[in-house]
């Protein structure tokens, strides 16, 4: 097995910052992941009910190299109105893709998941001042996981979803770390074991006793269309283009893939986003066939897939029960 980063957290990649609102009253929130100094960026869209922004900038062959965000938020299509106060608040700072006399123009990504009805209103009043305060509560550490920002109001299955987030530090020294609101159509939790389909993937007890509790799972609700999605990011320190990018975004949904049982369904938008804030160049391999650089690209890639597993079921292991939706740790043991 892998090791962890310091806190087993999307802010042990260097160069980043994660924020949130959390409104439990709405049963809705905002996460805000930030490259104040810019990052090369790729997403991979596999879901078929995306709510997104800014998603076909990203693609290799299109002018922008770096953002400056990437924004995951609750709400749904009405959750993209977050991301105006992040341009906002980044514009105020200076930051953007510069332009003329000293001007910069906010790059800023986003996904959004289905959390409509969970709450007070059947529409949260989600909207820019909650993207603002989500990058004012901003740090480069540890800042929480579960029931908070775009986690707060996910249902996963038929049990409470949530925000997680997990690192692994690669021999090179490259580290992988991954941040993800659950909020699946299928199920993290295997019905016939009542365990979670991924457990083998935990790094030193990070899942900890609740996630070996053998529960019986609650009936799901019908399938409903356009309801869940699972949003996520990668980030890692390494030297990227945006195609490699990219190519990590692709790899990183096969944890997705493993972990959540079914995905990419009619029913879920599922989006994955990776960012490079380019500390460590990837390492070469020699040899006259090999392409120099496709193995360290393989292993950041089995990393990703393996933080974005474990993170998904530590945000379900993390969250707690809010309305009728029930947490794993509240749950029956058999």
């Amino acid at each position: 097995m892998g090791k962890t980063g310091k806190e087993n957290y999307l802010t042990d990649v260097q160069g980043i910052l994660i924020g949130h609102f959390t409104s439990l009253e709405s049963a809705s929130g905002v996460t805000v992941v930030l490259c104040p100094k810019g990052a090369t960026a790729g997403v991979d869209v596999r879901g078929a009910a995306p709510g997104t922004r800014e998603t076909d900038l990203l693609a290799p062959l299109n002018l922008v190299e770096q953002v400056q965000a990437v924004v995951l938020s609750g709400g749904s299509v009405y959750g993209l109105s977050a991301s105006d106060g992040v341009v906002r608040w980044l514009s105020e700072q200076g930051m953007g893709f510069p332009l003329p006399d000293r001007k910069a123009v906010p790059i800023v990504p986003a996904a959004v998941l289905f959390d409509l009805g969970r709450g007070k209103d059947f529409v949260p009043p989600v909207g820019p001042e909650w993207g603002r305060i989500a990058c004012e509560n901003a740090v480069s550490k540890y800042n929480g996981l579960g029931c908070l920002g775009a986690g707060t109001g996910a249902v996963s299955g038929a049990i409470k979803g949530g925000l997680g987030s997990a690192s692994e530090v690669l021999a090179s020294g490259i580290t992988v770390a991954a941040i993800v609101a659950v909020n699946s159509l299928g199920s993290v939790i295997d019905s016939r074991t009542g365990l979670a389909w991924e457990l083998e993937t935990e790094i030193d007890d990070e899942f900890g006793p609740i996630a070996r509790r053998r529960v019986k799972l609650p009936q799901p609700e019908p399938p409903a269309a356009a309801a869940n999605t699972t949003i996520g990011l990668i980030a890692t320190d390494a030297v990227l283009t945006k195609a490699q990018a990219m190519k990590i975004a692709q790899m990183a949904h096969d944890g997705l893939a493993r972990a959540i049982r079914p995905c990419h369904t009619m029913f879920d938008g599922d989006t994955i986003f990776c960012v490079a804030t380019g500390i460590h160049d990837l390492p070469d391999t020699p040899g006259f066939f090999v392409a120099p650089k496709a193995v360290a690209l393989n292993d950041i890639g089995r990393s990703a897939a393996d933080c974005m597993s474990r993170a998904i079921i530590r945000g379900i292991v993390e969250t707690h029960s809010l309305g009728t939706a029930v947490a794993l740790r509240d749950l029956e043991a058999f």
